[in-house]
């Protein structure tokens, strides 16, 4: 095992290139609307943290939850805590429910409220985040309601979460992969040429991947090599992938309860955990 003597630079660039090269949903066609070196900027947002970070995560499908998004935020959660931080997964129903059994949960109200400002104030009051992470979270589009890839309006069934990046007093990273979540609003006129309805909802720094989930390993990724450890080898996704299934979980793009990504087999995602070693020179 080897630290690579790649300068972080060109690491987050080729990291960047690597998972969007797929294009399933645009990413690699909206990717030059970001500064290059995304990965890096909010790799560092995360480098030294010991506080509290808020992961908020859970895209609803149907009236479950999908499995892209919670595995990125558990692998995060993970190796957060590993490094000294406090993490927290934000999440509504059902998904907070599953996951309590096994990781620090804050759960939000799912559904249109009146009361979503003082949600969010009251919870970071309390919590008082060094940094807060959203990963494949639905984002409010410019009318105030949430839609899925398919244009269809999930609002009943969306929690908000944007609420908690909009009032922030740190430093926010958003993670997506079709223009439909929260921190697209960042590259909102890249959108247009994508059929979806964009959120609106912006963050320090946007982060984009073919999966949302292999977003997360990329910041992982990062973190390791500073820290000289193989994070990424710690990350077991179909354990992940079978907690999830095991608790209802379905594939948003399928819709059913099985052991994939937005559509893609769980071995895609594992290559991509390999491949991610191999460019921070912790390869087996």
């Amino acid at each position: 095992m080897t630290h690579t003597d790649i300068d972080e630079h060109t690491l987050s660039l080729r990291i960047e290139d690597l998972l969007v090269e797929r294009n399933p949903r645009g990413m690699k066609t909206v990717q030059q609307a970001l500064e290059p070196g995304y990965y890096r900027r909010a790799a560092r947002l995360m480098r030294n943290l010991q506080g509290t970070v808020l992961i908020g995560t859970g895209f609803p499908v149907i009236d479950t939850f999908e499995t892209d998004g919670p595995v990125g935020a558990i692998a995060l959660y993970d190796a957060l805590q590993s490094l000294g931080a406090h993490p927290i997964i934000v999440c509504g129903a059902p998904l907070s429910t599953a996951l309590a059994d096994r990781y620090r949960v804050h759960n939000i109200k799912v559904g249109p409220h009146q009361h979503r400002q003082q949600e969010a104030q009251a919870a970071l009051q309390t919590l008082q985040p060094e940094l807060i992470i959203s990963i494949e979270r639905p984002g409010m589009a410019a009318d105030g309601n949430y839609y899925n890839m398919r244009g269809e309006d999930i609002s009943p069934r969306a929690a908000c979460f944007d609420t908690f990046m909009q009032q922030a007093e740190c430093p926010t990273i958003a993670i997506g992969d079709g223009g439909n979540e929260i921190g697209m609003g960042n590259i909102q006129q890249a959108l247009q040429s994508l059929d979806i309805v964009p959120a609106a909802t912006t963050c320090t720094e946007l982060v984009i991947a073919d999966v949302s989930n292999w977003a997360a390993h990329g910041l992982i990724a990062l973190l390791g090599w500073w820290h000289q450890r193989d994070l990424l080898a710690d990350i077991d996704s179909l354990a992940i992938l079978q907690y999830l299934s095991d608790r209802g979980s379905v594939d948003g793009v399928t819709r059913e309860n099985q052991l994939t990504e937005d559509g893609l087999p769980a071995s895609e995602g594992i290559k991509v955990i390999e491949a991610l070693r191999q460019l921070t020179g912790f390869n087996a």
